[in-house]
């Protein structure tokens, strides 16, 4: 056959061509098939589908026929019919992203939605409404508008939603100074006091607090890689975030002072969900920083220099390399007035041997929801040295 397939839009009308082809009628063909002419008839009108077995029927006594060929057409006039009757419905792409993107199921675990039942989509979707404080739909399209992290990525849902948990915690605290960053940088040596051992970081919350900072701590979502969130509740009230997902003394300091330093620069005041959000800011996975925004290096290297002095670490670093010993990590620690995983920390990233000293980068987690407004690893919001909730 010479007319290519495109060319028609239902099985019938391919057929039909191959009969004048042919120079056959419809009725030699129902009798060649052995079946009822009328009911040949309304599957050549697309009154009634074609079968899978009519079609392989059709092959056989038509030798230009292809079954695929007469099955994809059905298949192409069935879809064509399809969009007529069914109409576009923008609930099923909200319910798509309530149950794929937003992961409804975590956020009903963790108690963040009161619903009671939960087959019950209409009221899930209420919940989380009532959740974001506005439509789940219009919280998306603000979104889209946001940048994670200023590197060109939209937050997910499941980002978004943390970060609106943190929101609500934050709100619940009560500061125990107004905001000022000349208040913020004047506690910044009082926090690194604390950070000889981890029972000290029991006391972080409330210095964040005398400085008018709130401290939130909120277990991260499956799959979200947050690691924090610096957001505002207005220009003068900030909250810092915290995930706590790497349980290391090391990604504790580095992530606070991180998120410490967006608050001193009022990053995040600008953005459209009202916060700046940091995801794989730690570990392995850490961006390289030739490819992060301006913003992310400059509280890199606050970070950096605040766990320990900059070009101290880099003359125990040149001193030392590649031959780093216990005793030699132990008396540089001490010299800083630091705990060792600090340092171990640094040299993992420095060198890439995530392996060394791992026996030092004690965990820290249990001391920090001691202190810090949290919510999960099975814990409820409470509050802080100087916050009430």
């Amino acid at each position: 056959m010479t007319t290519s397939v495109d060319a028609f839009n239902t099985p019938g009308q391919l057929i039909e061509r191959l009969l004048e082809e042919r120079d056959w009628t419809k009725k030699t063909l129902a009798l060649v098939l052995g079946m009822d002419e009328a009911a040949l008839n309304r599957v050549l009108a697309a009154k009634r589908p074609l079968t899978a077995e009519m079609a392989l029927m059709i092959a056989e006594v038509l030798p230009d026929a292809n079954a695929e060929d007469l099955l994809a057409l059905q298949q192409k006039h069935d879809l064509a019919q399809a969009r007529l009757a069914v109409m576009p419905d923008t609930r099923r792409q909200t319910r798509a992203e309530l149950f794929g993107d937003l992961k409804v199921n975590h956020l009903l675990k963790r108690g963040w939605l009161a619903v009671r039942d939960e087959k019950d989509v209409n009221a899930i979707e209420q919940a989380v409404n009532q959740f974001f404080g506005k439509p789940f739909a219009e919280v998306m399209r603000i979104s889209h508008a946001a940048k994670k992290t200023d590197a060109n990525e939209e937050a997910t849902a499941s980002q978004i939603a943390w970060i609106w948990r943190v929101r609500q915690l934050g709100r619940l605290i009560n500061p125990g100074a107004p905001y000022s960053a000349q208040k913020l940088r004047a506690q910044l040596p009082r926090l690194q006091a604390l950070m000889a051992s981890p029972e000290q970081i029991e006391k972080v919350p409330g210095v964040l607090l005398d400085a008018g900072v709130r401290l939130v701590v909120v277990e991260s979502l499956p799959s979200a890689k947050i690691d924090g969130v610096c957001l505002w509740l207005d220009d003068g009230s900030p909250v810092i975030g915290l995930s706590a997902r790497f349980d290391r003394i090391d990604n504790f300091w580095f992530v606070l002072r991180h998120e410490i330093e967006h608050v001193l620069n009022g990053d995040g005041k600008d953005d459209p969900l009202g916060g700046h959000l940091d995801t794989d800011l730690v570990g392995k996975r850490a961006s390289a920083e030739p490819t992060l925004p301006e913003i992310e290096i400059k509280a890199n290297k606050a970070a950096s220099n605040f766990c320990v002095s900059t070009p101290a670490m880099d003359t125990f670093f040149e001193e030392n390399n590649p031959y780093f010993s216990e005793r030699k990590l132990l008396e540089f620690a001490n010299e800083c007035g630091v705990h060792p995983g600090i340092l171990a920390g640094q040299l993992q990233h420095r060198t890439g041997r995530y392996d060394r000293f791992r026996a030092h980068l004690e965990k820290v987690r249990a001391h920090l929801v001691k202190s810090a407004v949290t919510d999960g690893w099975g814990n409820l919001p409470q509050t802080s040295e100087k916050g009430a909730l």
